[in-house]
């Protein structure tokens, strides 16, 4: 018969967890913070959805995966800031000087 009164055993084994010193105790991993996604939706027409459906079974992909592959340039390039050229400007015709008369 085998006692275990006989065996010595260390003595970090024989106090809780908490009272384990930190050098011996496993790094445990941050959470990783929950990611959101955001529901968009689009209206095809039957034509569209149709092409878009048979582009997709002979690609072996889904319709998701396809439109997400296609916007993948725009959502990486541009997620801090839009740069100064690309915004839309203002339908204004340069046609008036400063000072309201003809540039005759």
């Amino acid at each position: 018969m085998f006692i275990f009164s006989d065996i010595k055993l260390p003595e970090f084994i024989l106090y809780s967890y908490k009272s384990i010193p930190m050098a011996l105790q496993r790094k445990r991993r941050k959470k990783r913070k929950k990611t959101r996604y955001t529901k968009l939706t689009f209206k095809l027409s039957m034509k569209q959805k149709k092409s878009l459906m048979n582009y997709c079974h002979a690609r072996k992909t889904t319709p998701t995966r396809l439109i997400k592959k296609m916007i993948r340039p725009y959502l990486d390039k541009y997620a801090r800031e839009v740069p100064e050229e690309l915004y839309a400007t203002e339908n204004q015709l340069d046609l008036f000087e400063e000072n309201g008369d003809l540039g005759d």
